[in-house]
C-alpha cells in the first residue's frame, strides 16, 4: 500500500510539473470567400526542421479549434487542412507561451475532388466525402507494436479488453481490409494481431457496404463500419513474420508461425498453429502469445470462464492475392483446421408448470474431433470502366467423430422420482458445402443509373452414421423401460439458389428509384434410418420404423420488389417493398405412411431507413422493417419424431407465417476536438403469430412437444455509451461508460395452459486505460449483469440473477526489453444454484525478455495462478432455469521462445520509428 501511495504522489507530482510547461493555443478557420466557419478542419503543428507532428485538433461547427500542449522553443508551422481546400501554413519561431492565432483563412481548392493531397506530409485527420482517414505516422506507438495497438491511440477508437471488439465513433467494426482486399478472414483478426505497426501508411474508415453496394455504389445501409489498412509504398516489398514455441506444466504446449511475402500487388502469407490450451484460432497476442484466455474472455479465444472443455487445436493456411493485370484482382486462400475437444459437463434445471416444478439433474462426458479444409477465391474483372464482374466461390469439406455418455435424473419439487436415463453414443459426419456468388454491375452514362445482377447458390451433402445405446426408467406410470442398442445413419442435402435483378434509374440528382426482382429456389432433402440390434445376426439389420424418417422441403418464390432513394447534403432516406409469392411443399414417408403439405402464400415486406448526418462524425438513424417468415418443415409436419425418449416432438400443419415489426433509433457522436463521443440506442420488435413450442408432460415427466402460433410478444431494448480520452504529454487517459439493458414480454404454453413471462436485463460497464508513454499500461474494467424474470401461471413468481465481473490488465515495458503483463479477474454469480461455486478469481501473468534487438522474447507465463479458474454460468429462460459447469483449463507454467523476422526497407523503418519516438 505504501508503494501505491508514492506512486499516486509520483504521478501527481509529474502532472503538476507538466502542468508548469503547458499552454493553449486557438482560433478560427474561415472560408475566405464565404466567411463561413469551418467545421471538422484539420489544425496541426509541425517541426519546420523534419515535419515531425507535434500536436493536432479539429474544429467545431463555429469553427473554432483549441490545443493544449507543451512548450516548444523552435521553429515550427501551423497547418490546416481541410477537404477542398488549399493548405494553410505559417511558421512560428517557437511556441512559449499561450496563443490566440485569431482568424486563419482557406481558400477553396477549385481542383479538388474527393480530398486535399499534401504532399510534404500527410494531415493526422482527413475527412472525405465517406471516409475518415488517419495518417499512421502521426501517432505514436512502440517500433514493435502490431495494428491493433495502433487502432488503439486513433481518436474515435475503442478496443474492448474483454470481448475483443473494436467499435469506431460508437460503429462495431465488422471487417477489415488489406489495401482493400480481404487478409485471410474478414473479422481482420489475423491482420489486427499480425502486421506491425511500423509498415503502416493509412488507416481508413467507411461505412461497411455489401458487394452489391460497392459495385453499384449505392449508400451503406449498414450499422456497421469498414476499416481499411493501407502498406506503406516503402514497405510493400520484402519479407516479416513471427515463430512461436512454448511447453509447459502438465504437457501444455503452443506453436505458431506467420510468415508474409509482399510485392508491391502481390501479397502471400502463410500460417500454422497448434496447440492445447484452448486457443482455437489464430492470434499472437502480444504479451500472452497464444494462450486461451491469456487475457480474460478475449474475443477470438475461447472465454476462460464461459468455455465448454478443453480443446486441442491444430490449423494451417495460405492467403494470396495479386492483380494479374490492371483489370483483374485475384485472392484466394487455404484453411486447414483440427480441433479435439473434451468435456465433462454437469448441470441443474427447474422446469416450471402451472401445477408445480421439475428438477433435472444432469452429468455428461464427451469427446468430440472436428477435421475442415476450405478454399476461398474472389476474382473481380474490370471488364471496362463502367461495367464489373465479381465471382467468389467457396468451397468446404469437414469430418468430425464424436463420443459421449451421460445420465439425467428428473423429480418434482417434493422430491418424488419421475425419470431416470443413462447413454453412450458415438456418431461420424462428413459434409460438403460449395457456395457461389457472382456480382455483375453496369453503370450508365448518366450518373446513377445501373443494372445490377447478383446470382448466388449453396449446395450441401452431408452424411452422418452414430450408435446408441440407452435406458430410460419411468417411475410415475407405469410405462416400461425404453431400451435401445441402435446404429442411425442420416443422409441429408441442401440446394439454394438465387438471382437477385435491380435497375436504378435517377430522377434528379437527389432522387432515385430502384425496380427489379428476386427469385430463390430452395430444396432439401433428409433420410433417417435407425436400426436395432439384432442379437441373432449380431448386427445393426433390424430397422426400427418408428424411428426412421424420409422428409423432403421445396421452396420457390419470385418477389418483385421497388425501392426509392432520396440523397441531400445532410439526409439519406430509403425506402423498399415487396412481395414474395412462395409455393411452399413438403413431403414425408414414415410407417410407410405418405404425408404431402403444400401451402401456398403472398407475404409483403417493407422498410423504411432515414439518416441524417450532422456532421462526417455526427449521424442520427431511425429504422423500420416489416417482414414475415415461413415456419420450417419441422414444425409443420404431423409426422413424430421419437428419437429422444423424454421428449416426443410432432409438427403443426396449420402454423401461419410469423409476423415482425421491428423500429430503431440510432444516435451517434464524436468530437474530434476533445476526442470523446457517444451513442444512444433504441430498438423495438413486436410479434404476431410467433412460433412457440407447447409441451405436455405427463405423470413421470415425459414430454410431448409440438409448435403453436402466439400473438403480442415483444422485445425492447437499449444502450448508452460514453467514452474519452485525454492526452498531456506522456499520459494518455481513456474512459468509458455504458449501460445496455432490456425487458422483454414472452407467451407460451405449458401442459396446455398460456403462460407470461417478463424478462428484464440491465448490464451496466465501465472501463479506464491509463498509459504513460511506451512504458505502462494499466486497463481495470467492471461490469454488472442483472436478469429478472416474473411469471404468471407457474409455481414460480419470479426469479433473478446478479453477475459481478472486474478485470485488471496491466503491462509494464521497462527496463528496457522486459515486457511484464498481468490480467487479474474476479467473477462473482449470486444466485446460482448450491452445487456450484460462486465466485472465483483468474489471474494470468506473463514475463518476457528480448534479446537481439528484440528480434528474440524469451517469456515465462502463468495461466490461472490461484489455480481457481471455473466455468458455471446461469440461464434464465421463460421456461427454466439452468445452472451449468464445464471443463475448463487450469492452473499451469510455460516457457516459449518468439522470433520477429523482417526485411523491410530498413533504412526507412528507423525513420519511421524515430519519427514516432520524438512524437
Amino acid at each position: 500500500m505504501t508503494k501505491f501511495h508514492f506512486y499516486l504522489l509520483f504521478t501527481l507530482f509529474a502532472y503538476t510539473a507538466n502542468a508548469q510547461n503547458d499552454i493553449t493555443v486557438k482560433g478560427t478557420v474561415i472560408d475566405i470567400n464565404t466567411q463561413l466557419p469551418l467545421e471538422l478542419a484539420t489544425v496541426y503543428f509541425t517541426t519546420v526542421k523534419d515535419s515531425t507532428i507535434i500536436e493536432y485538433a479539429t474544429t467545431d461547427k463555429n469553427g473554432d479549434f483549441r490545443i493544449n500542449m507543451k512548450k516548444y522553443d523552435k521553429p515550427v508551422f501551423i497547418k490546416v487542412n481541410h477537404m477542398g481546400y488549399q493548405v494553410y501554413y505559417e511558421e512560428q519561431k517557437s511556441l512559449l507561451e499561450t496563443k490566440d492565432f485569431g482568424k486563419l483563412y482557406l481558400l477553396e481548392n477549385v481542383n479538388a475532388l474527393n480530398e486535399v493531397i499534401i504532399k510534404s506530409e500527410a494531415a493526422p485527420i482527413t475527412i472525405k466525402k465517406d471516409t475518415l482517414e488517419f495518417n499512421a505516422a502521426s501517432y505514436k506507438v512502440r517500433p514493435d507494436s502490431n495494428v491493433e495497438t495502433l487502432l488503439k491511440q486513433l481518436p474515435g477508437f475503442e478496443v474492448d479488453n474483454n470481448t475483443g471488439k473494436i467499435t469506431v465513433n460508437g460503429r462495431e467494426v465488422t471487417q477489415f481490409l488489406v489495401n482493400g482486399k480481404t487478409f485471410f478472414d474478414k473479422d481482420g483478426a489475423i491482420a489486427l494481431k499480425n502486421l506491425p505497426a511500423e509498415i503502416i501508411k493509412k488507416i481508413q474508415v467507411s461505412d461497411f457496404k455489401t458487394k452489391k453496394e460497392e459495385l453499384s455504389k449505392q449508400e451503406s445501409t449498414s450499422d456497421y463500419s469498414s476499416v481499411n489498412i493501407t502498406i506503406d509504398e516503402n514497405k510493400n516489398k520484402g519479407f516479416f513474420g513471427k515463430i512461436i514455441g512454448g511447453y509447459g506444466s502438465d504437457e501444455r504446449y503452443e506453436t505458431s508461425a506467420i510468415l508474409n511475402f509482399f510485392k508491391n500487388k502481390q501479397k502471400i502469407s502463410i500460417l500454422a498453429a497448434s496447440n492445447n490450451i484452448n486457443s482455437s484460432g489464430f492470434s499472437q497476442d502480444e504479451v500472452f502469445d497464444n494462450m486461451g484466455g491469456g487475457r480474460n474472455s478475449k474475443g477470438n479465444s475461447q472465454s476462460s470462464s464461459g468455455g465448454k472443455g478443453i480443446t486441442q487445436s491444430n490449423m494451417a493456411g495460405i492467403n494470396y492475392s495479386d492483380d494479374w493485370t490492371k483489370d483483374i484482382e485475384f485472392m484466394s486462400s487455404y484453411n486447414f483446421s483440427n480441433s479435439i475437444n473434451k468435456n465433462d459437463s454437469k448441470s441443474s434445471q427447474i422446469s416450471f408448470l402451472p401445477d408445480g416444478n421439475i428438477l433435472t439433474d444432469a452429468d455428461s462426458k464427451s469427446r468430440s474431433e472436428n477435421t475442415g479444409n476450405n478454399v476461398n477465391f474472389q476474382l473481380e474483372y474490370k471488364i471496362n470502366p463502367t461495367t464489373r464482374l465479381v465471382v467468389i466461390p467457396s468451397l468446404n469439406q469437414s469430418r468430425s467423430n464424436s463420443n459421449s455418455s451421460s445420465t439425467t435424473s428428473s423429480e418434482d419439487e417434493n422430491g418424488l422420482a419421475l425419470n431416470e436415463s443413462k447413454s453412450e453414443s458415438s456418431n461420424e459426419n462428413s459434409s460438403t458445402n460449395f457456395s457461389n456468388s457472382i456480382n455483375f454491375n453496369k453503370a450508365f452514362e448518366k450518373k446513377s443509373r445501373n443494372l445490377s445482377f447478383v446470382f448466388t447458390n449453396t449446395n450441401t451433402r452431408s452424411d452422418s452414421n452414430g450408435f446408441n445405446l440407452s435406458e430410460t426408467i419411468f417411475y410415475q406410470d407405469n410405462q416400461p423401460k425404453d431400451e435401445r442398442n441402435q446404429n442411425n445413419k442420416n443422409k441429408a442435402d441442401s440446394d439454394s439458389y438465387s438471382i437477385d435483378l435491380e435497375y436504378t434509374e435517377p430522377i434528379t440528382d437527389s432522387l432515385r428509384v430502384r425496380f427489379g426482382s428476386d427469385l430463390d429456389w430452395n430444396s432439401s432433402s433428409n433420410d433417417l434410418k435407425a436400426f436395432n440390434y439384432d442379437a441373432l445376426t449380431q448386427d445393426y439389420s433390424d430397422l426400427n420404423a418408428s424411428l426412421s424418417n424420409f422428409t423432403s422441403s421445396k421452396r420457390n418464390s419470385i418477389t418483385p420488389k421497388v425501392g426509392i432513394t432520396l440523397q441531400k447534403n445532410k439526409f439519406t432516406i430509403n425506402l423498399n417493398s415487396k412481395t414474395s409469392i412462395i409455393e411452399y411443399d413438403n413431403h414425408s414417408l414414415y410407417l410407410n405412411q405418405v404425408t404431402d403439405l403444400n401451402k401456398r402464400y403472398a407475404l409483403p415486406f417493407g422498410n423504411f431507413q432515414v439518416r441524417y448526418k450532422f456532421n462526417r462524425s455526427k449521424n442520427l438513424t431511425f429504422k423500420y422493417d416489416y417482414s414475415n417468415a415461413l415456419p420450417s418443415a419441422t414444425q409443420l409436419m404431423p409426422v413424430l419424431n421419437l428419437t429422444n425418449p423424454l421428449n416426443t416432438v410432432i409438427g403443426n400443419p396449420d402454423l401461419n407465417p410469423i409476423e415482425k415489426n421491428s423500429a430503431a433509433v440510432d444516435f451517434r457522436n464524436f468530437d474530434f476536438r476533445t476526442r470523446s463521443g457517444y451513442t444512444l440506442n433504441l430498438r423495438g420488435d413486436y410479434y404476431n403469430n410467433d412460433v412457440v413450442s407447447t409441451s405436455v408432460f405427463d405423470d413421470s415427466g415425459k414430454r410431448t412437444t409440438t409448435y403453436a402460433n402466439i400473438s403480442g410478444t415483444y422485445i425492447v431494448s437499449g444502450g448508452a455509451n460514453w467514452n474519452q480520452s485525454i492526452k498531456r504529454d506522456a499520459h494518455v487517459l481513456r474512459y468509458s461508460f455504458g449501460v445496455n439493458g432490456s425487458y422483454s414480454f414472452d407467451k407460451g404454453f405449458t401442459n396446455e395452459l398460456v403462460y407470461n413471462a417478463k424478462t428484464t436485463t440491465v448490464t451496466p460497464k465501465v472501463s479506464v486505460t491509463y498509459e504513460y508513454g511506451q512504458l505502462l499500461n494499466i486497463s481495470p474494467s467492471y461490469s454488472l449483469s442483472y436478469n429478472e424474470a416474473k411469471y404468471e401461471n407457474y409455481s414460480r413468481d419470479a426469479s433473478s440473477n446478479v453477475v459481478h465481473r472486474i478485470n485488471l490488465q496491466t503491462t509494464t515495458y521497462w527496463p528496457e526489453n522486459l515486457i511484464f503483463g498481468n490480467d487479474f479477474g474476479y467473477n462473482y454469480n449470486s444466485n446460482i444454484s448450491g452445487n456450484f461455486k460462486k465466485d472465483f478469481y483468474l489471474w494470468n501473468t506473463s514475463l518476457s525478455y528480448g534479446f537481439f534487438d528484440k528480434k528474440v522474447y524469451a517469456k515465462i507465463k502463468v495461466y490461472d495462478v490461484l489455480n481457481q479458474n471455473q466455468s458455471a454460468t446461469r440461464t434464465i429462460s421463460a421456461t427454466s432455469i439452468r445452472d451449468e459447469e464445464n471443463t475448463v483449463l487450469k492452473r499451469y507454467v510455460m516457457f516459449s521462445l518468439s522470433y520477429k523476422i523482417g526485411n523491410f526497407a530498413s533504412s526507412e523503418k528507423k525513420g519511421r520509428g524515430k519519427q514516432r519516438g520524438d512524437f
